[in-house]
């Protein structure tokens, strides 16, 4: 294992974190701020529980997940789409690094990124409403997991877009509405037939769910179900990955 190269791609690419640290880190606080404002006032006066959690607790671990899911995507994308803007991607694939090193640099610094935000928001959180967490080390390995998923994800995404503008064409346009109907506000349960099962065809129901219950383990799905699901897209974008890296898609073109 190459630790040095692959410490210098994660310390370039948290290098270019740390020159906007206050602004990544003011958007999710004022973001999180608003969410409360606006659905801890206007929906939380009007629903006070649901399933027996507070509105205001019910909706944190959504929060969180929104933000992980967007901040990961981005990250990974726009990390290995630079050197491909560039032309610089030819030397990191010239180096002494092997597929899985680069790729371990480049999304171990998207994760840390993202995870660092949805902490904050967590943080940011407890300043409107107490927010207990039942099991926090199933939270924080499912954290980790979701994080490293999505930076994948990202990762794909990045070698995938042919520009700037197509980097935000599946986050915005499908994984912000997927998780705002997934369950993020909301229970499932709320829906009524045939809507909730049309629900359950979400993936992002499943990560939301699982994420939810280790806080106050109550979730709209089976949580052995959630976790499944969840390590089936981990390994399915780590296969993505690996086909990319042995057939040189968009990267030694």
């Amino acid at each position: 294992m190459n630790w040095r190269g692959v410490l210098a791609i994660y310390k370039f690419e948290m290098h270019r974190f740390a020159r906007t640290l206050w602004t990544g880190l003011a958007v999710p606080v004022i973001t999180t701020s608003l969410y409360f404002i606006v659905f801890g006032s206007a929906i939380g006066s009007r629903m006070s529980q649901v399933g027996g959690v507070p509105y205001g607790g019910f909706i944190v671990p959504g929060l969180m997940m929104l933000s992980l899911f967007t901040e990961s995507i981005f990250n990974a994308s726009f990390g290995i789409h630079m050197p491909r803007f560039t032309g610089t991607i030819y030397e990191i694939l010239s180096a002494p690094l092997s597929a899985f090193e680069t790729v371990l640099g480049y999304v171990g610094a998207a994760m840390t990124k993202a995870v660092t935000v949805a902490l904050v928001i967590l943080i940011t959180a407890n300043l409107f409403v107490p927010v207990h967490i039942d099991h926090p080390l199933v939270m924080i390995a499912f954290l980790l997991v979701i994080a490293a998923t999505f930076c994948l994800f990202g990762f794909i995404i990045g070698i995938w877009a042919t520009g700037f503008e197509k980097l935000q064409v599946i986050p915005l346009l499908v994984i912000t509405p997927m998780t705002f109907l997934g369950g993020a506000f909301y229970s499932i349960d709320m829906l009524a037939e045939p809507w909730r099962t049309v629900t359950l065809f979400n993936p992002i129901v499943y990560l939301i769910s699982a994420f939810r219950w280790s806080f106050y383990s109550t979730s709209d799905v089976a949580v052995g179900l959630s976790f499944g699901i969840t390590l089936a897209i981990f390994l399915v974008c780590l296969a993505v990955v690996a086909w990319i890296f042995r057939t040189g898609y968009r990267l030694k073109t």
